[in-house]
């Protein structure tokens, strides 16, 4: 598996998450199943074929995000060099085709939000930049065409 790379903020929320998912939402779909058992014939109700779907869907999910936390590097802004892009560090990039400054955050696939600025270190941008210094030009090839970035400036 590979690493999974999160915030202190980002792994508060996932704890929150799997704690809903947990405290929450598992009783409403055990009451869920208990309420279609009450139907009768199991292999004719739907409901109850709905409820144990779901169950299913979240049971994956709580395993997922278990999983997620157990193997996740937390990024702590301590530990970030900022000498280079790494995950963790905030980037402010020259477009070249467009004539403008843009800046993101290099994090996890998990907390990515790409319309907010945070990209992730797997997408074709975050991982073009990694390693890379103040100064240096980067080519990143995406799949509507290459774009080329100068690094500005690298920060936490």
């Amino acid at each position: 598996m590979a690493e999974k790379y999160l915030t202190p903020e980002g792994k508060k929320q996932l704890e929150e998450k799997l704690e809903y998912l947990k405290t929450v939402k598992r009783p409403e779909v055990v009451k869920k199943i208990g309420q279609a058992r009450e139907f009768g014939d199991l292999s004719e109700n739907s409901e109850y074929d709905a409820a144990k779907d779901e169950q299913a869907l979240l049971e994956s999910q709580i395993a997922e995000l278990e999983d997620t936390l157990l193997n996740a590097v937390v990024i702590k802004k301590s530990s970030i060099d900022t000498s280079k892009v790494s995950i963790g560090t905030k980037v402010k990039l020259y477009d070249e085709e467009f004539d403008e400054e843009v800046e993101y955050k290099i994090i996890g696939s998990d907390e990515s939000d790409p319309k907010n600025g945070l990209i992730s270190n797997e997408s074709p941008v975050g991982a073009a930049l990694l390693g890379h210094k103040v100064g240096e030009i980067v080519v990143v090839h995406t799949p509507n065409g290459d774009v080329t970035y100068k690094i500005l400036a690298i920060g936490v």
